[in-house]
């Protein structure tokens, strides 16, 4: 059996998976990073979710810088490769289906080719070594610590991989059996998280559903591209409610919220390109949330239920050729212009070719994050979160903002939609609590069934990835593990501003983008307590003038002995006197405190950031 050796293997190439080998191997770490299908990308391409669920701050300040170039590198393609029209072009958010549900669309095939080339010429750091069509079929684990993972090939031959660190980056935490990582799956008891909206008992069924999404291509009216229905059609009808979304058929098409442009990955009318004349849609709606079952059963029945789940995506496709009621006034049902577009996923019957998973099996993790640390009030209306923010996390490596989103599945769990507050990733939800040398980098982190529901998203999953890669290294750099690394102040620190440094948030600051002088700072200080975030907005306000009164504020952590005249405080305090306030509390000296140096000797008020600045350049990361 042949054997590999790396530094850091990943296992799974998610959108978590791809983040974690970039930012592993950009800290010079070599990387091996093995994917069961041939597509990288996870949701946002082999299963079909090329919409990305995303935030209202992503286009600014609401992801990693990495993240951020990724979706760059999709505007760019069609800008480069495909005619725009005029309107298009002058838009520098340019979304190639004008979709309502995302900022941004990208063909799937074209987004795996775009993270492949981004993994291939990875910059400045170690080898990423990419396997594909590879599933992991056996563990090593001595003494709570991973040896080895072996594999099998899409020709059943075997192979083993040993690392100094494993990132389970699967969408369904393929590592955690294998390895006997204690994990939770479906929902917990109230009893075992303490959450208001979880069930009296525990439900190990109540898992959200999977989903085969399918793309439809509308062509002109009159033409006929039916498909012919699954054999069981009737049946997979009574079990997945086929209808426009909850059942709304007013508006389906032209209302409001339409139901073709909710997931439409292309929109002609953004092309002047013959390449593109039609639309085309994702369908991914609760018509074709599959309700049979899940899959974390047996092998027979899990191939079952991906049958089963592809006919009834298949089923769905039918529904709206010949089924659909029509909003145009004409008596027929159904739209047999659309067309499902086999080509996007080359696959024998168009579908995508892997699910859409939204739960995973999940770590016992250091820190589990539970429904009160993100919401805005319960389902009853008990406040839990009243401020601008959720829960401030000390260890935070990144953050995010989504729904608490659950889909109903066939378990019988009704489905939930809640407010959450803007929220971070606590590093503790990705380190087990036994296993010394397995990371989570994806939707298996410490969350509970609830707030998976908020985690599982594209970016969000994306910037897990990303601490996860930066946490592996850090590990492989220091010779130790990751629990011990957040368990330490000073290497917690580390880990936090490496992160950043890299360009990933990790506190809510809407107002302070990637390049700004003062994100470092802002971030780090903001993280470990030392400068007050607002409870009424996510601003930092970095231009604003720093008050005597804030003055005194900030440095309060640091020193109890600051005190300046009443009858001054809330006047904007000189940089030179707020210089000489912060070396005397840190007992810094004028000459060796970097930016206090010059501003001894400005008499002019100090900006927010300047102060943050100055304050990050004397303490470090102390």
């Amino acid at each position: 059996m042949a054997v590999m050796s790396c530094d850091i293997l990943v296992v799974g190439g998610t959108l978590g998976g791809c983040a974690a080998a970039l930012a592993a191997a950009e800290m010079g770490a070599h990387v091996c990073l093995i994917e069961r299908s041939n597509w990288l990308g996870g949701q946002l391409t082999v299963q079909g979710v090329c919409t990305p669920d995303e935030n209202q701050w992503i286009e600014t300040t609401g992801c990693t810088a990495r993240y951020a170039a990724v979706r760059q590198a999709i505007r760019d393609h069609y800008r480069n490769h495909y005619r725009l029209s005029e309107t298009a072009s002058r838009n520098a958010e340019f979304n190639p289906g004008s979709c309502w549900v995302s900022r941004l669309s990208v063909e799937p095939r074209v987004g795996a080719m775009l993270l492949l080339e981004r993994l291939r010429n990875s910059r400045n750091g170690g080898p990423i070594q990419l396997v594909f069509n590879a599933r992991p079929i056996h563990s090593e684990v001595k003494k709570d610590r991973i040896q080895a993972i072996t594999f099998s090939d899409a020709d059943g031959k075997s192979f083993q991989v040993n690392a100094h660190q494993y990132i389970d980056a699967t969408d369904m935490g393929d590592l955690l059996p294998l390895t006997g990582a204690e994990y939770r799956l479906g929902a917990e008891g109230r009893d075992q998280t303490g959450e208001p909206d979880a069930p009296p008992d525990p439900h190990p069924d109540w898992i959200q559903p999977f989903t085969y999404p399918f793309a439809l291509e509308i062509r002109h009216y009159g033409e006929n591209h039916r498909i012919t229905p699954p054999s069981d059609f009737d049946e997979l009808n009574k079990l997945q409610r086929f209808r426009f979304f909850d059942g709304a058929i007013t508006g389906a098409f032209t209302g409001k919220y339409p139901w073709w442009s909710y997931r439409r990955i292309i929109a002609a009318a953004n092309f002047e390109d013959p390449h593109f004349q039609h639309d085309i849609a994702m369908v991914n709606t609760g018509s074709n949330d599959y309700q049979g079952g899940n899959l974390f059963g047996s092998e027979e029945d899990i191939r079952y239920h991906l049958a089963r789940a592809r006919r009834a995506s298949l089923g769905y496709a039918y529904w709206l050729q010949a089924h659909a009621p029509r909003e145009d006034g004409r008596v027929e049902t159904g739209y047999p212009e659309l067309r499902l577009v086999k080509e996007l996923f080359d696959t024998e019957d168009g579908i995508a070719p892997m699910p859409y998973i939204r739960e995973s099996r999940r770590i016992v993790a250091m820190c589990t994050i539970q429904e009160q640390d993100i919401v805005a009030r319960t389902s009853e209306g008990e406040i839990c979160n009243s401020g601008s923010r959720a829960r401030a996390f000390p260890d935070t490596v990144g953050i995010g903002h989504y729904w608490l989103d659950i889909h109903p599945g066939g378990g019988g769990e009704a489905g939930r939609f809640m407010e959450t507050r803007p929220f971070q990733i606590p590093a503790g939800a990705l380190v087990p609590m036994r296993l010394s040398n397995l990371i989570a980098g994806c939707k298996n982190i410490g969350v509970t069934h609830l707030t998976n529901g908020a985690y599982r998203l594209h970016p969000i999953e994306w910037a897990i990835g990303e601490a996860a890669g930066t946490l592996a290294a850090l590990c492989v750099q220091s010779s130790t593990d990751g629990s011990a690394i957040i368990q330490a102040g000073p290497t917690l620190r580390r880990l936090q501003r490496i992160l950043v440094q890299g360009g990933a948030p990790i506190c809510w600051l809407t107002d302070i983008p990637y390049n700004h002088p003062a994100f470092e700072a802002a971030h780090l200080l903001s993280a470990a307590g030392i400068w007050p975030l607002s409870d009424a907005d996510l601003l930092f306000r970095p231009d604003d003038l720093l008050s005597q009164s804030e003055a005194i504020e900030l440095l309060k952590p640091l020193s109890s002995q600051i005190a300046l005249p009443n009858a001054t405080l809330f006047e904007p305090i000189r940089a030179d006197r707020f210089a000489v306030l912060l070396a005397e509390t840190v007992q810094a000296s004028a000459t060796n405190a970097g930016i206090l140096d010059p501003l001894f000797r400005k008499p002019n008020p100090i900006s927010r950031a300047e102060a943050a600045l100055a304050i990050h350049s004397v303490i470090g990361d102390g």
